[in-house]
């Protein structure tokens, strides 16, 4: 682990490729004044955890402001992630969150970063789990890499969907295809000039590929990309806020209890950078 500190700000790394810990006050955050620092890290450490920073809501926000362009959720500025309907209307959608996936490949220019803010935790269970998708791909073999890196996979929703239900009905099929198709690039040249795997769950195939051997290579790449050296599992406790690069960070939430109310509250960055 290395350590630096500045002010009251200290930053631990998690794993040599992989995650950091900044230990710090809510008015250092909301100060602003390590922002550039922190946009700095995200491309590097992909996920950086805030311990039992107990924002608010508006605090949140304002955090969240000071990093780039604020995305307001669909029904107000912060989704709240629970699984009672009575809190979030569409906890059915939150079921896809349990598979590995980066959050807008069915858009041209996905979210640059989001942020989550643990209100109460599940009693067993519901670890959220992160990795480094730049990492994976700079460690794969050079052959492999010539080999797979000109590849466009086609992405769907039905194809997330069928994880959470593997045997809808056809009037649920038909809702899940209104939102169609979007091809993308398998490895994602950004403006920086690295290189990082688009993959999850709603990978559907890999054009002009046989259905297998396009499974098959989808399977191997998100065995390669999640193992140790590349992920971290975070551990909630209430207060704490997490916050991860959109753009070369796979995640996705752990088993947890459906019926014990583990609240989280989201917010997000717009998007910087389309896939290329």
């Amino acid at each position: 682990m290395t350590t630096s500190v500045s002010d009251t700000f200290a930053v631990t790394q998690v794993k040599p490729l992989i995650g950091a810990v900044i230990e710090t006050d809510k008015q250092t955050l909301l100060s602003g004044r390590h922002s550039a620092e922190i946009r700095g890290m995200l491309e590097d450490r992909g996920v950086m955890v805030f311990p039992q920073v107990h924002f608010t809501d508006e605090e949140q926000v304002e955090f969240t402001r000071t990093l780039g362009k604020f995305v307001p959720e669909m029904h107000g500025d912060i989704f709240q992630i629970s699984m009672d309907k009575a809190i979030n209307p569409q906890a059915d959608y939150v079921k896809g969150a349990f598979y590995w996936h980066i959050d807008g490949t069915m858009q041209q220019v996905p979210l640059f970063a989001s942020m989550l803010t643990c209100k109460k935790k599940a009693p067993v269970g519901g670890n959220t789990e992160f990795c480094n998708t730049y990492a994976a791909w700079d460690a794969l073999p050079d052959e492999e890499k010539a080999a797979i890196e000109n590849l466009r996979v086609v992405h769907s929703l039905v194809a997330a969907q069928l994880f959470v239900e593997p045997e809808p009905d056809l009037a649920l099929l038909d809702q899940w295809s209104r939102l169609g198709t979007n091809e993308l690039p398998l490895v994602w040249a950004h403006t920086s000039g690295r290189k990082s795997l688009v993959l999850g769950s709603t990978c559907d195939y890999i054009v002009g590929m046989d259905p297998i051997e396009s499974r098959r290579l989808l399977v191997k790449l998100r065995d390669w990309a999640t193992q140790e050296q590349f992920s971290l599992s975070h551990e909630w406790s209430v207060g704490d806020a997490v916050i991860w690069d959109n753009t070369g960070t796979m995640h996705r939430a752990m088993a947890y209890p459906l019926d014990c109310d583990r609240q989280m509250h989201r917010t997000k960055l717009e998007g910087e950078e389309a896939f290329s």
